[in-house]
């Protein structure tokens, strides 16, 4: 394909705003890619905040930190339910779970990472070993394979799902940097609409050799605004002296 071709695929968007102008609505189940502060669709988050909606239902590894990534919305109070594994450093997400403003939905970190991987294949459901005999398992069917129990785990199809990535084209072809990638391939694939923002937009189509989520999952792209990326735990050590 020729660089015409591309631009008759566009998907690419003039911002965020436009990215997203006529998707979001009260009530809705967006799935968000990220891990903490790590490849988390900054921009994206920032619109569904200011758009007001409410009523959520988030599907997300975890809720990143207090007035930063998805904290943003929880703080707005647009989050009634949040399916997770990890309620991890944000105060504010364990303090409303405890005070039963908000409904979390714990799900063992492969076991939700294959849920939306399923929804996004069109499996309904699966069985795993994963949460057996724990609460995660309570209400739930089991079936015996070769021996062991198994619970099933049911799909996760969500309105939307927002993305980041660091390289696409304008075809909404993705590819990821390092750990970044983390639950960003899975989201975008269970979404009935998927907006993915990339820190670079390429001209031409991206080899497909490299392509790790393909532009028929991604129905509109914007390119992030440049930013300092945050993190969330800074650890610093003396450096080791070499031969020491």
């Amino acid at each position: 394909m020729n660089d015409r071709e591309v631009g008759e695929l566009s998907k690419l968007r003039a911002d965020a705003q436009a990215a997203l102008a006529g998707v979001l609505t009260d009530g809705m189940t967006i799935a968000v890619g990220g891990f903490g502060l790590c490849g988390i669709p900054n921009d994206l988050i920032e619109v569904v905040r200011e758009s007001g909606v409410t009523g959520l239902t988030i599907v997300s590894n975890n809720m990143g930190v207090d007035g930063k990534g998805l904290g943003l919305l929880l703080e707005n109070r647009q989050v009634t339910k949040v399916i997770a594994s990890y309620v991890g450093e944000n105060k504010l997400f364990a303090q409303q779970y405890l005070d039963k403003v908000l409904d979390v939905e714990f799900s063992p970190q492969g076991t939700l990472a294959e849920r939306m991987r399923a929804g996004g294949a069109g499996i309904a459901a699966f069985y795993t070993r994963s949460g057996v005999g724990t609460p995660i398992a309570e209400g739930k069917p089991h079936a015996e394979f070769d021996g062991h129990t198994y619970v099933q785990e049911r799909a996760i199809v969500a309105d939307v799902a927002l993305v980041h990535a660091h390289t696409a084209d304008e075809a909404g072809n993705l590819t990821y940097r390092a750990t970044a990638r983390n639950f960003n391939p899975l989201a975008a694939t269970c979404g009935k609409v998927t907006v993915a923002e990339a820190e670079h937009v390429s001209p031409t189509f991206i080899d497909p050799g490299l392509v790790a989520t393909p532009g028929i999952y991604v129905n509109h792209l914007v390119r992030a605004r440049e930013r300092v990326k945050d993190i969330e735990k800074r650890t610093v050590r003396p450096r080791e002296t070499v031969g020491a």
